[in-house]
């Protein structure tokens, strides 16, 4: 059985989570809020969690999206020397 995290485990493993656990984290934070048994008392906290998850995964994007532009950039560059 899976244990819920507490508020203090969320802000601790944000830096150790990974764009795929995010991703489904915010998925089930999701599921809880459309529920029809919403729990209030919970509610500010798992809205707060979801907006660092989504913050962290914007990030993440944006990190790859810089390496990669990185890594195509690199690759024309030695496609360039070679056609030199």
């Amino acid at each position: 059985m899976a244990t819920k995290k507490t508020d203090t485990d969320a802000v601790n493993d944000m830096g150790l989570i990974g764009y795929a656990d995010a991703v489904a984290e915010l998925e089930e934070i999701l599921s809880e809020l459309e529920s029809e048994d919403v729990d209030v008392d919970h509610l500010a906290t798992q809205v707060k969690r979801a907006a660092d998850l989504i913050e962290l995964c914007r990030g993440r994007l944006d990190l790859a999206r810089t390496e990669i532009t990185r890594i195509v950039a690199d690759l024309e560059l030695l496609d360039g020397d070679e056609t030199s």
